[in-house]
């Protein structure tokens, strides 16, 4: 964000305020109720889950007007758009689902995504507004849902990195990982584990990546966060002791198959051992409860990679027309070249 707010994409390659694959259910039921008798929308939900942007985007395309021009649909369609790294055009649809719905939480959340990845793109001068703007959202998504952890834990990271000229500070960030508490107390260990990185203090951030492990229902993402704080500071026998229990702790939970995407990124991000990246990928794939936090079609982008490194073209090019028959529109795989 040109030095003036937090990177939304530095751990695993996606928004690091992405959702788990448990609290994402949650979160969905909350934000759209109603979707048991709004079959269309159900849909398209089920389609983004599965990494079917093109199907969810033509299952929109075809609602009734009543539903298409819904708060519900807008904030789908925003999130369909923010799987495809498209942040203008999520952003859009997320402040049409915002001016539908000014009340509900995980709409200004979602608007203040795609704005942060806006500002993380965004030159020096346009950084500024929007890192503000970004900022509002989550604070505005915090203040209507004193319950809702994915805004808390948005902000808290928001704060903990920004700079105080766009509302950043550790101090602020130490207020909401108080609040988190009492609503998650995992998400506020790492909250405070990126607290004291930012406070130079590994010490302290692998205590509490440490102590969210231990608190965590369904700690193998928890695990692949601990990996990539291994990543950081080269720690290359203890990153793979880390992946390898993050591993085994996602084949026991089948709520946490997200693990293996996540921790296949920080392999690759590493480079290291590419071979297990590969398995972890396709285990991942083979689930049958994929995420929008980690969309199908962006493992087949980085199986293709891993396979083309390997030597294997011919897997590659089927791994890039595995990822476009899903997102036709997904530029890092239109831009694969084997």
């Amino acid at each position: 964000m040109s030095g003036l707010a937090v990177s939304f994409r530095e751990m695993f390659g996606r928004s690091k305020f992405a959702l788990s694959a448990a609290a994402l259910s949650l979160a969905m039921a909350a934000v759209t109720p109603a979707w048991a008798e709004q079959s269309g929308l159900a849909e398209v939900n089920a389609a983004l889950q599965a990494g079917q942007a093109d199907k969810a985007l033509a299952v929109l395309q075809s609602l009734p007007p009543n539903e298409a021009g819904s708060a519900q649909a807008h904030n789908l369609r925003c999130r369909v758009l923010y799987t495809l790294e498209r942040w203008d055009a999520a952003a859009s649809e997320c402040e049409q689902a915002v001016k539908l719905d000014e009340q509900n939480s995980m709409d200004h959340l979602w608007l203040g995504r795609a704005l942060g990845e806006m500002a993380d793109k965004a030159s020096f001068t346009s950084a500024y507004g929007l890192a503000k703007k970004t900022r509002a959202e989550f604070e505005k998504a915090a203040e209507l849902d004193a319950h809702n952890a994915e805004a808390l834990a948005d902000l808290g990271e928001f704060y903990s990195e920004a700079p105080g000229v766009v509302g950043g500070g550790t101090d602020k960030a130490a207020a909401i990982a108080a609040k988190l508490d009492h609503v998650d107390p995992v998400r506020a260990h790492e909250l405070r584990a990126a607290i004291a990185q930012q406070n130079h203090d590994p010490g302290t951030a692998e205590r509490e990546l440490r102590q969210a492990i231990t608190a965590s229902p369904h700690p193998a993402s928890q695990w692949m966060k601990l990996a990539s704080f291994f990543r950081k500071y080269k720690r290359w026998d203890e990153l793979e002791s880390a992946i390898q229990s993050g591993m085994s702790a996602a084949e026991r939970d089948r709520h946490s198959s997200v693990a293996f995407f996540n921790g296949a990124s920080v392999l690759v991000k590493a480079n290291r051992n590419p071979v297990l990246a590969q398995k972890m990928l396709q285990m991942y794939l083979a689930a049958p409860n994929g995420t929008e936090e980690a969309p199908a079609f962006e493992a087949h982008v980085w199986m293709a990679r891993l396979k083309a490194q390997s030597g294997d073209k011919t897997g590659a090019r089927d791994e890039r027309a595995a990822a476009l028959a899903m997102a036709n529109e997904y530029k890092p795989a239109q831009e694969l070249k084997f």
